[in-house]
């Protein structure tokens, strides 16, 4: 029989699972509305949906190359518990994989790709009933390098950090090094030219506050907040940044020993900018007896 989108709706809003799965739900019950809901229950979809809500904000990022592509991606979980499980890194690398396998190029793209027979959207919903988390993918990225350059890739504590550097030359052990540079210091740009000038002058403004706070003559600020800037400046690119094998070099001036040039990087931590919940444990016991 025909399923009307108005039902489909309907459903969605009473078990807060997907369209595509509503409307399998309504096929296989031939429209019986209540039957539907049940259907969701059974194949513990409609639990899954639920924790749609909560805020996943563990888990592990991954970095994966074939030959001139590279993804990094960031694979969620509620609690690093679950993230630890074998069945959660089989998951992220099958994730990994599929992503890899096709031409997304972004986090949109990426839920659309076919994953054993079904999106990686709706494969995603039926993880989350089977671990018993929400799961959820945040991040995609895909990166493109030429024949002459070379891929570094590295993960930290399984995952939790990775990074993914792209450099002119030949090296991928000099790549590794950036790599692994990029995880340890974090920097914000590559060079300084990729500073906007919007960042420079805020950052200009709060340092001249800062001084003036201090009770420095204001004749004097100027030369001191100049000489700040440039220092702050340095500290956040990566060119700059004194390299973390070998602080007496620069990265710039380390790769250069081995003709090499940084054209990109690229870094994930797990739960960057995700405001993780938390829990008052007192207060949801008192919720309970009330």
């Amino acid at each position: 029989m025909a399923i009307s989108a108005k039902l489909v709706k309907e459903l969605r809003d009473k078990t807060g699972a997907g369209m595509m799965d509503c409307k399998k739900a309504l096929t296989a019950t031939e429209g019986d509305l209540d039957k539907a809901v049940d259907w969701l229950r059974e194949k513990g979809i409609a639990k899954a949906a639920k924790k749609q809500t909560r805020i996943a904000a563990e888990g592990l990022c991954n970095v994966l190359v074939n030959d001139n592509e590279a993804i990094v991606y960031e694979l969620n979980s509620e609690t690093d518990f679950v993230a630890k499980n074998e069945n959660f890194a089989n998951l992220l690398d099958d994730v990994g994989q599929a992503i890899l396998n096709s031409d997304a190029s972004n986090l949109e793209e990426a839920l659309k790709v076919d994953f054993k027979g079904e999106t990686l959207e709706n494969a995603l919903v039926s993880a989350t009933a089977k671990i018993g988390e929400k799961i959820s993918l945040r991040r995609v990225s895909r990166t493109v390098k030429t024949d002459d350059q070379v891929f570094g890739a590295y993960k930290h504590m399984g995952g939790k950090i990775v990074s993914l550097v792209v450099l002119e030359g030949k090296d991928e052990a000099v790549a590794r090094d950036v790599a692994m540079h990029v995880a340890a210091i974090n920097p914000r740009y590559l060079t300084q030219a990729d500073i906007s000038d919007e960042v420079i002058a805020h950052e200009k403004e709060v340092l001249t506050n800062e001084a003036l706070n201090e009770g420095k003559p204001a004749k004097i600020v100027e030369k001191m907040v100049a000489g700040r800037l440039n220092k702050y400046l340095k500290e956040i690119c990566l060119v700059n940044q004194p390299f973390v094998k070998n602080p007496d070099l620069t990265v710039e001036k380390y790769i250069k020993e081995y003709d090499s040039k940084v054209v990109f990087f690229l870094r994930l931590e797990v739960g960057e900018g995700i405001e993780k919940r938390q829990d008052d444990f007192a207060e949801e016991v008192m919720s309970q007896v009330k």
